[in-house]
């Protein structure tokens, strides 16, 4: 006699299914039930003659607060004391912008540009400070208080 198709759904290697359904079929994983952290979703399906398919989907549970660091990056090499700024908050929360704003320092990058952007206004500056003879008297450069 034949074995009628059926699909299991397994989490974090378990040795007992979640759910075991006869094709097609819908499922729904809580992960309010689940520790926040990384899971694999483990899935078998066997046909009608007993052969087996599986697939694995790792995923990543995050029903916790979110969690800033500033001063400390993956993979760091890091000596001495190392100072670092922790924050911790959830969207469930009630609004406090204290708590929400992960302070940490001006990017580099920024301010690389700044620095460019007032060199080159400096420049400008300097370059329209006299005004060319051929239109000093134009309407756009004349001063009225010069005569």
């Amino acid at each position: 006699m034949e074995e009628a198709a059926r699909i299991r759904v397994y989490l974090d290697g378990a040795a007992q299914p979640l759910a075991e359904y006869t094709p097609p079929a819908s499922f729904s994983l809580d992960t309010t039930r689940l520790s926040d952290g990384e899971h694999t979703l483990r899935i078998e399906a066997s046909d009608a003659t007993g052969r087996i398919g599986a697939r694995r989907i790792p995923f990543e549970v995050r029903n916790g607060p979110g969690i800033t660091v500033s001063g400390l990056r993956a993979g760091s090499k890091v000596h001495g004391t190392v100072e670092m700024r922790l924050n911790a908050f959830h969207g469930e929360e009630p609004f406090e912008p204290r708590r929400a704003e992960s302070p940490s320092p001006i990017p580099v990058w920024t301010w690389v540009m700044c620095v460019f952007i007032g060199a080159w206004a400096a420049w400008y500056a300097a370059e329209m400070w006299n005004v060319p003879p051929e239109f000093a008297k134009t309407p756009t450069y004349y001063s009225a208080s010069v005569r």
